[in-house]
């Protein structure tokens, strides 16, 4: 249940983080920013989907701390706090438990998760039937994904709102509405009906800064198996966390609904730093290795 979920409002995110893909006239209006000609438009338009893309692959090369905060329940209750160093291991993510300040609590404990996580990427390095099925399974996810946002094109009108300060940089804000013309043409992209927001686009960079979302109608997860509530919400802060790539520094998932006959609230919020490139898996091997202490030859037994 929680990964259908996540899953869900990962589908807003994706929606969000392509506000402008769809036509010239819908995005910018009489009230952008600065008359631009169609060309100016088009490349815009390329500069920041390319900026995107490159984002979406760096978070597959890029490992990071995350604080995570998760209530269940009224406000009031207490949040569950994890902390994790979460590295990209080719076909999946590992989330190693760290301390508060991003170390080890426990040598012993943390060596047997680097240690897991080396069969791990020494499996995924390799180039067998069995990562050839599993690479496969993330390449359809990501074709799903690129389905979804093409279809923002015509499921969104967006408005042009105004330009605030975040920082020394100016962002340009845009609403997002759905399109009363848009026809569905899957169960997922049915959602975007049922959904609103804005979106902070930093001109200069051309790119996502801040997207916000919120579920203006119930909607049903697995026929009527499960149903998230109307008011329900999503946020998401993106920064620079290398150079030309920004990365999310923040997320908040705020939402209530119901699995069968059982209601349930869900409040996480999310705090990413320390990011550093660790590359793919057989990069990643190497120097999870060298953590060991072992040798950093990809070819070597585990």
């Amino acid at each position: 249940m929680r990964s259908s979920m996540l899953f869900l409002f990962a589908v807003f995110l994706f929606v969000s983080t392509f506000p402008w893909l769809t036509t010239a006239s819908q995005a910018l209006g009489d009230s952008s920013p600065a008359a631009q000609s169609d060309d100016e438009k088009r490349a815009m338009l390329g500069r920041v989907i390319g900026n995107q893309k490159k984002n979406d692959e760096a978070e597959m090369v890029y490992e990071r701390i995350e604080r995570k905060e998760i209530r269940k329940g009224p406000a009031g209750t207490p949040p569950e706090i994890k902390t994790s160093r979460v590295v990209p291991a080719g076909t999946g993510v590992d989330h190693i438990p760290v301390g508060p300040d991003g170390k080890p609590t426990d040598a012993n404990q943390y060596r047997a998760e680097l240690e897991k996580l080396e069969h791990s990427l020494a499996w995924a390095a390799e180039t067998g039937r069995a990562q050839h099925d599993a690479y496969d399974k993330i390449a359809k996810k990501q074709k799903d994904r690129g389905e979804l946002i093409e279809a923002t094109r015509s499921a969104f009108l967006y408005v042009f709102v105004g330009r605030e300060p975040r920082g020394d940089r100016m962002l340009s804000k845009y609403r997002m509405e759905p399109n009363p013309a848009y026809k569905p043409t899957s169960r997922s992209t049915a959602i975007f009906a049922k959904v609103r927001g804005y979106a902070w686009i930093d001109d200069e960079a051309g790119q996502l800064a801040r997207v916000e979302v919120e579920v203006t109608d119930d909607i049903a997860i697995g026929g009527f198996l499960a149903k998230v509530y109307k008011g329900s919400h999503f946020m998401q802060e993106r920064y620079e966390m290398a150079p030309g790539l920004w990365l999310p520094s923040y997320s908040q998932y705020d939402f209530d609904g119901r699995r069968l006959f059982v209601s349930f609230s869900i409040h996480e919020r999310t705090f990413y730093t320390n990011y550093r490139r660790i590359g793919p898996p057989n990069e990643a091997l190497a120097t999870i290795r060298a953590e060991l202490g072992k040798s950093a030859t990809v070819n070597a037994d585990p």
